[in-house]
C-alpha cells in the first residue's frame, strides 16, 4: 500500500541577506501570511542565508514565522549562514536543515552606534538640543554616552538576549542553562551545530524538500513552488535602475543612525 498523498506542493521560501534591509520585515511578513492562508501549499521551505540583523525586524519575521508553522509543515534549510537572527528565524520551524559547512548559531545581541563627537568637534560642527527629558537622545552619535545610559542599554541588550535564549530553548527542546552555554555569540559549523542540537539533520535543499513533502502528506516528486516578494513596479520598469542612488543611500543610512540593537553575526 502507498501512503495517502494529497493534492497541493512544497513551497520554498528564500531568506538571503541582512534582516531589516536585504529582507525587510513588512514586504516578508505579508508574504508569510499570503502562504499561511494559501490552500495549495501544505509545507513550507525556509531557505536561509543569513547573518541576521536588526533585533525588532527578526522578532517580527520569527512571530510570522511561527503562525506559518502553527497551520503547516515548516522546514528550515540553512545553506550558507543562519545565523543571529537567520538561526532565530530558522527556530519558527518544526525541523531545521543545515550544510555540513554552514555557518550555524551567533546566539546573541550586539548594540552598535555611531561615536562621532570627535570628528564633528575637529570638523567644528555643534548641536543645539532642546529634549524633554535626560534620556530622550540616549544614543545619540553627536556625545559620549553617560555611565547610566550605558547601563541602561546593557539591561535592554541582556533583556532581548534572554528573549533570544528562550526561543531558542523552546524551539530546540533544551533547558535554557543549556542553550545559554551555546549561546556565546560564536558561529558553529552546521556539523557542529547538529553536534550540539542546534540543528536536526545534515543535508542539503532535497533533503529538507523530502522531509517536509513527508510532513505535509504531499508527493515529493511534483517540483516546489519558489514563492518571492513583488518587485516594486520601478523595479520592474527599470531593473536595477529604477531606485535611485541617492534615495536608496540616504534611506539606508538613516536606517542605520537610528538602529541600534542588532541579532547579527559581524565579519
Amino acid at each position: 500500500m502507498f501512503p495517502f498523498r494529497r493534492k497541493g506542493r512544497v513551497a520554498v521560501i528564500e531568506f538571503y541577506g541582512v534582516i531589516g534591509s536585504g529582507i525587510r520585515s513588512p514586504v516578508y511578513g505579508r508574504l508569510l501570511d499570503d502562504v499561511r492562508r494559501n490552500r495549495s501549499v501544505k509545507a513550507v521551505v525556509v531557505d536561509m542565508d543569513s547573518p541576521g540583523g536588526s533585533a525588532v525586524a527578526s522578532e517580527y519575521l520569527h512571530n510570522s514565522l511561527s503562525k506559518l508553522a502553527a497551520s503547516k509543515p515548516v522546514v528550515a534549510f540553512i545553506r550558507g549562514t543562519g545565523a543571529s537572527g537567520g538561526y532565530m528565524l530558522s527556530c519558527a520551524a518544526q525541523r531545521i536543515v543545515a550544510l555540513p559547512g554552514s555557518l550555524v548559531g551567533s546566539i546573541g545581541v550586539i548594540s552598535v552606534r555611531p561615536m562621532l563627537q570627535d570628528l564633528l568637534e575637529r570638523a567644528g560642527i555643534s548641536f543645539s538640543v532642546n529634549k524633554s527629558a535626560d534620556l530622550k537622545d540616549m544614543g545619540a552619535f553627536y556625545r559620549r554616552p553617560t555611565a547610566d545610559e550605558e547601563s541602561r542599554m546593557q539591561a535592554l541588550v541582556d533583556e532581548m538576549y534572554d528573549s533570544f535564549v528562550t526561543k531558542v530553548a523552546q524551539a530546540r527542546r533544551m533547558d535554557e542553562d543549556r542553550v545559554r552555554t551555546h549561546a556565546t555569540g560564536e558561529v558553529f559549523t552546521g556539523r557542529r551545530a547538529h553536534q550540539l542540537g542546534l540543528v536536526d539533520e545534515l543535508g542539503d535543499l532535497d533533503t529538507a524538500l523530502g522531509i517536509a513533502a513527508q510532513m505535509g502528506g504531499v508527493s515529493a516528486r511534483r517540483r516546489p513552488q519558489y514563492i518571492r516578494p513583488k518587485r516594486p513596479f520601478r523595479a520592474r520598469l527599470f531593473g536595477g535602475l529604477g531606485s535611485s542612488l541617492a534615495e536608496t543611500f540616504v534611506e539606508e543610512t538613516e536606517r542605520r543612525l537610528m538602529e541600534r540593537v542588532y541579532y547579527q553575526t559581524w565579519g
